[in-house]
């Protein structure tokens, strides 16, 4: 394969910088005639009907998503389409576009396939998002299924951050297929007190008096909550209308790298480590929350999915969907056709 190849020389690059040169380069693909999308979309896609399914009123042509953090601004859909996602969240969303924390804020820790990110929501804000959303809608027959990831101003107190989750859901309610409140990004002062059952419960029901569309809302959680507090989630969950969870974010737990990785995480300093040494990490809890909620709504698994191994651990664990991030860094442009096939074959 030639990716490894690529891979090598954008990992010579700032990871962010990677990240700007590798989707431009996929942009080009987007700009030839629709033919040749479609022929480009017969190399990257895994076409089986068997992977279809439904969760909270929606049809996903293949439970392999894309998780928040890659298309903060909405930019790469089509691209991501052809690629073969079943779904992509956008985001995490603000109200007020802001540049997030100072650079550097990513750092990539090849030996063990992770990333440690501090970004800190930087994106456009809702309204210049929400735009670009519906000129895309105006003008595509798309069936890409596109979660709308949303979070709170840097700038709002967190007495506050309700309304910002609010103005988010005004904002996105016309075109995003389904909603995932944010509370779980470590690189956002005082952002996970929010997960505190009370603070949820002022979110969740403010939300969903909003939601005269009947638009799907899920909790995107941290991995490092304890079973006290995963155990009010699940009780939130038997009191307001949750429809789904996102397990999980990064964490910030370092004790899952190796000595080297550790050394180098604290030289960087803050961050949400994402990658292969999530992967048990998360799936512990992903199965804690199954066997607590007793399979009542969805589970969204992300954390450590590198492979179709990796998917199906999750989706054995209790997950519905699956969600990738640093694995498509890794792994390349073939990972979904990589991991639907594996699924359809192991099914």
């Amino acid at each position: 394969m030639i990716y490894p190849l690529i891979r090598n020389l954008l990992f010579l690059l700032p990871p962010e910088t990677a990240h700007s040169v590798s989707m431009k380069a996929l942009h080009i693909g987007t700009s030839i005639p629709s033919f040749m999308n479609e022929l480009l979309a017969r190399q990257f896609q895994y076409k089986s009907k068997d992977l279809s399914s439904t969760h909270f009123g929606l049809t996903f042509p293949n439970p392999v998503g894309l998780g928040a953090g890659f298309d903060k601004n909405a930019e790469h859909l089509d691209i991501l389409e052809i690629l073969g996602f079943g779904f992509v969240e956008i985001g995490t969303v603000t109200p007020k576009g802001q540049l997030g924390n100072p650079k550097p804020r990513m750092l990539r820790l090849p030996s063990q396939q992770a990333l440690i990110n501090r970004m800190g929501f930087n994106n456009q804000g809702v309204e210049a998002i929400a735009t670009r959303l519906k000129k895309r809608k105006s003008k595509l027959n798309s069936t890409l299924i596109i979660g709308g990831n949303i979070g709170k101003n840097k700038v709002t107190e967190n007495e506050d951050a309700w309304k910002d989750y609010c103005i988010n859901f005004k904002g996105l309610d016309e075109v995003v297929d389904y909603f995932v409140v944010n509370v779980s990004s470590p690189n956002t002062p005082g952002l996970r007190a929010l997960q505190e059952k009370e603070s949820l419960r002022k979110i969740f029901s403010e939300l969903q008096n909003l939601n005269k569309n009947n638009k799907p809302i899920l909790l995107k959680i941290a991995p490092d909550l304890e079973n006290s507090a995963l155990d009010d989630i699940i009780s939130l969950v038997q009191e307001i209308k949750i429809d789904g969870l996102v397990s999980s974010n990064t964490t910030i737990d370092r004790t899952i790298l190796n000595a080297n990785n550790l050394t180098t995480s604290e030289t960087f300093g803050a961050g949400g480590l994402s990658g292969k040494p999530l992967l048990a990490k998360s799936t512990e809890v992903l199965s804690y929350l199954h066997k607590g909620l007793n399979g009542r709504i969805p589970i969204i698994a992300s954390g450590g999915i590198f492979t179709g191994a990796d998917a199906k651990q999750k989706i054995d664990a209790g997950a519905s969907l699956v969600q990738i991030w640093t694995g498509f860094i890794y792994e390349g442009p073939f990972i979904v056709k990589n991991i639907c096939g594996h699924l359809s074959a192991n099914k």
